[in-house]
């Protein structure tokens, strides 16, 4: 037996305080019933506070991705303070998870310790349960969003908005202007910059390899304006082993490179951000900035 572990101080769909309940479980807590259920509370009030707000309509004059961000973030947090006071969903969970793993106790032939059955089939069922109850969280980050528009729109979202809000956190930036960047750079995708073996580089900024750059390369063909003709040639790009590393990567530039240091502060609507990118010479297009822009305000979900 491990000493007690208080729980209720935890905040809302915390994965490291999940994995300690299951921790605690597999060393026979009596908490260990206890903390999930109230988890699980924390959840169910989690999804009560969303459905109000979503009911309640969010269009108004200082709505934006941020806001949407840690509303959904106070949401949480506020979940979980109800679920420590409790509604009474907690205490019907604990006894059913109880009365639970008592019946595969009796009904198991062998896995239960010698001397105390019922110990093993609780560790099982809880830990499936806490399982589930983890697979189930969202977040605050990522909400799920339900993606309009073409198809080959929708699959691009949905593969790259979680990455993209991670993004956001880190430079500010709302996540749809970088979603509209990717999809600019990358032809929503279908353009992306294949490696030799005709796997994908992952790299959908269509970001260069310079020479500080230490990581894997691959050539392409791309066009690049020169005083404004356009003229086609082999350049090295930078190859990613995820779509998460090039987020990060397209991060860290834009916050740690002195060029962008005014695309950071001109993000606060699609024009701005996209004239940003432009004047700190992002691309050579001069048609960028309202390629991007149009794409950020016209093809993009809300």
């Amino acid at each position: 037996m491990i000493g007690r572990t208080d729980f209720t101080d935890r905040t809302a769909f915390d994965s490291k305080g999940l994995d300690e309940l299951k921790q605690s479980a597999r060393n026979n807590s009596p908490d260990a019933i206890k903390g999930a259920a109230q988890q699980f509370e924390a959840l169910f009030m989690n999804m009560m506070l969303k459905s109000m707000r979503q009911a309640g309509g969010q269009d108004g004059v200082f709505d934006s991705e941020q806001s949407r961000m840690y509303t959904s973030m106070l949401d949480q947090q506020l979940s979980q303070t109800m679920a420590k006071k409790g509604v009474g969903l907690a205490d019907v969970l604990v006894r059913q998870l109880s009365n639970n793993a008592m019946n595969q106790a009796l009904e198991a032939d062998t896995g239960g310790s010698p001397g105390n059955p019922a110990s093993s089939a609780s560790v099982r069922g809880i830990n499936t349960y806490l399982d589930n109850l983890k697979f189930e969280q969202m977040p605050a980050s990522a909400p799920k969003t339900a993606f309009t528009g073409p198809n080959h729109v929708r699959e691009f979202q949905e593969k790259l908005t979680a990455h993209a809000e991670q993004a956001s956190q880190e430079t500010g930036i709302p996540a749809k202007f970088m979603l509209g960047q990717a999809a600019l750079e990358s032809g929503w995708g279908r353009r992306e910059i294949k490696t030799a073996d005709g796997s994908s580089s992952h790299n959908i900024f269509g970001m260069k390899a310079t020479k500080g750059w230490k990581g894997k390369t691959v050539d392409a063909v791309t066009t690049e304006y020169v005083n404004g003709v356009a003229q086609r040639r082999v350049e090295k790009f930078r190859a990613y082993d995820t779509y998460a590393d090039a987020f990060k990567d397209y991060a860290k530039l834009i916050t740690k490179n002195p060029r962008y240091e005014n695309v950071i502060a001109n993000s606060k609507d699609a024009s701005s951000f996209a004239q940003g990118l432009q004047k700190a010479g992002y691309a050579t297009d001069p048609e960028y900035a309202n390629k991007l822009t149009k794409i950020i305000k016209n093809s993009l979900s809300t």
